[in-house]
C-alpha cells in the first residue's frame, strides 16, 4: 500500500471545472440552439390555425349568404339572367325559326351566325322561293339579318341546315289566299303544260290551269313563257293545290272593255292585214285600215313589237273573244298617227269623248225617227239631239262601230 502511495505521490489532477465531469460553455451553447427552432415552430403553428380558422369562419359566412340572401351583391336579377339565357339559347327543332346573320358566302350557300355552339347553313336552294344559281342573286351577302326556319341538321358537325325558302313559301300561301279572297285578277307566267292544261307561276308558286279554263285556243307551246291574266278557282295549301282560270280573268276584263272608250296596249306581233294589241291580256286587232285615214303601206314603219300605245273600242263580239280597235278615231287631223304618234295619244281622251257624243246624237235622232209617231211615249228631242230621259253614255250591250262614218264626213 505504502508503495502505491508513492506511486500516485507528485501526480497532479486538474481542476474541477477542467475535468471531463464539468459543463463546458460550448455545451450550454448547444441547448440553446435546439430551443430556437421549437419555439418558432410552435408560433407558425399557431399562426397557421388562426388563418384556418377566419378561413373556415369567411366559407361559413359565406354558405350562409347563399342559404339566405343569395342575390345579395349580385349586379343583375334573375330576370336578367333569364333574358340572357333566352338570348343564347335557342329550340333547335325542325321547323323552328330562329334569327340569325350571314357572315359568309359560297358558291354552296351561306354560313349564319345564329348564337349557337356552331355556325348554321344555308344552302343555296333554300335561300329563295325562286330557282338561283348564288345566295347573292337575292341580295344574301355578309351582314344580312333575317329569320331562318330549322330545317335539318348535319351529323358530321352537328350544325344546323336552314331556309328561307320554307319561309317565302308559308307567305306565298298566305298572299293566295288574301288574292282569292279579295277576287282579284293576277298575272301568271306560263312555265310548262300537261296534257291536261298548263302550269303558271304566281307568287312563286306552280299553279295549274285546265286547258277548258283557257280563253283563247292557243296551244301549249304557244302560250309557253307567255303571261296570262288568272282568277283564283282554288288555294289548298295542305293538298299543295292551286287552280287558276283565264276565263273568269277574261270575262271580268272584257266587262270592263266599254264601245268607245280609250285603252292602253303594247304591240304584240305584226301582220300584213293589221297588228295585234296586248289590252290588259286581252288580243285586240288593229286593222290596218284603223291605223290612219292616211294610207299604211307598210305597218312596220308605224308600229313595232313591244311599243306601247292608246286606241280606241270600235266593237266587242264577247262570244268569239275578238275586238276591233282603232287609232284612226283619235287623230285630230288625219295622218297624225303617222307623222306625230305622240300628238294623237295626248289628244286620245278629248278625241274619244268626241266620238263618243256623235255617236250618241246619232243613235238618238234614229230612236226619236222610230217614235215620231208614237207621242204617247213621252219621249221629246232636246236641242242637243238627246232623246227624252236617254243619258249620253252608251248601252251596255255595246255597238259595232266599225262602220261609222269618219270624224270630218258627219
Amino acid at each position: 500500500m505504502a508503495s502505491m502511495a508513492q506511486q500516485f505521490t507528485g501526480l497532479r489532477c486538474p481542476p474541477l471545472s477542467s475535468s471531463r465531469f464539468s459543463v463546458k460553455p460550448k455545451q450550454t451553447q448547444k441547448v440553446g440552439a435546439f430551443a430556437s427552432p421549437i419555439v418558432s415552430a410552435v408560433a407558425v403553428s399557431n399562426a397557421q390555425t388562426k388563418d384556418r380558422l377566419e378561413l373556415k369562419k369567411m366559407f361559413e359566412d359565406a354558405y350562409e349568404r347563399c342559404r339566405t340572401a343569395p342575390m345579395e351583391g349580385v349586379a343583375f336579377t334573375v330576370e336578367d339572367f333569364q333574358n340572357a339565357l333566352e338570348k343564347y339559347d335557342f329550340d333547335s327543332e325542325l321547323g323552328t325559326k330562329v334569327k340569325g346573320t350571314v357572315f359568309c358566302t359560297d358558291g354552296n350557300g351561306a354560313l349564319v351566325d345564329i348564337t349557337a355552339k356552331s355556325s348554321a347553313y344555308l344552302p343555296v336552294q333554300e335561300a329563295s322561293i325562286h330557282k338561283i344559281k348564288h345566295v347573292e342573286e337575292v341580295g344574301i351577302v355578309p351582314g344580312l339579318r333575317e329569320e331562318f326556319m330549322i330545317i335539318g341538321e348535319n351529323e358530321a358537325d352537328d350544325s344546323l341546315i336552314l331556309s328561307l325558302r320554307s319561309i317565302q313559301y308559308e307567305l306565298a300561301w298566305e298572299r293566295c289566299r288574301q288574292l282569292q279572297a279579295e277576287d282579284v285578277v293576277v298575272k301568271g307566267k306560263v312555265v310548262g303544260a300537261n296534257k291536261g292544261g298548263v302550269v303558271a307561276l304566281v307568287e312563286g308558286l306552280r299553279g295549274f290551269v285546265p286547258f277548258s279554263q283557257i280563253s283563247s285556243k292557243s296551244t301549249a307551246e304557244e302560250l309557253l313563257d307567255k303571261e296570262l291574266p288568272l282568277k283564283f278557282v282554288e288555294v289548298d295549301e295542305e293538298q299543295s293545290r292551286l287552280v287558276f282560270s283565264n276565263r273568269k280573268a277574261m270575262a271580268d276584263s272584257q266587262a270592263q272593255l266599254g264601245i268607245g272608250s280609250v285603252v292602253l296596249g303594247t304591240v304584240q306581233s305584226l301582220k300584213p292585214y293589221g297588228a295585234f294589241i296586248d289590252i290588259g291580256g286581252i288580243n285586240g286587232l288593229l286593222h290596218v285600215s284603223q291605223i290612219s285615214h292616211d294610207r299604211v303601206s307598210d305597218i312596220a314603219t308605224v308600229l313595232q313589237p313591244g311599243d306601247t300605245l292608246k286606241v280606241m273600242i270600235l266593237s266587242h263580239d264577247r262570244e268569239r273573244g275578238r275586238v276591233s280597235l282603232s287609232t284612226k278615231k283619235l287623230e285630230p287631223t288625219p295622218g297624225d298617227m303617222i307623222r306625230n304618234p305622240t300628238l294623237v295619244f295626248e289628244k286620245a281622251e278629248e278625241m274619244a269623248q268626241t266620238f263618243r257624243q256623235r255617236i250618241a246624237q246619232a243613235e238618238a235622232m234614229a230612236r226619236a225617227d222610230m217614235l215620231r209617231f208614237q207621242p204617247e211615249s213621252g219621249l221629246t228631242l232636246s236641242s242637243d239631239g238627246i232623246l227624252g230621259p236617254l243619258a249620253s253614255d252608251l248601252p251596255a250591250e255595246g255597238l259595232d262601230l266599225s262602220d261609222v262614218p269618219e270624224a270630218e264626213e258627219v
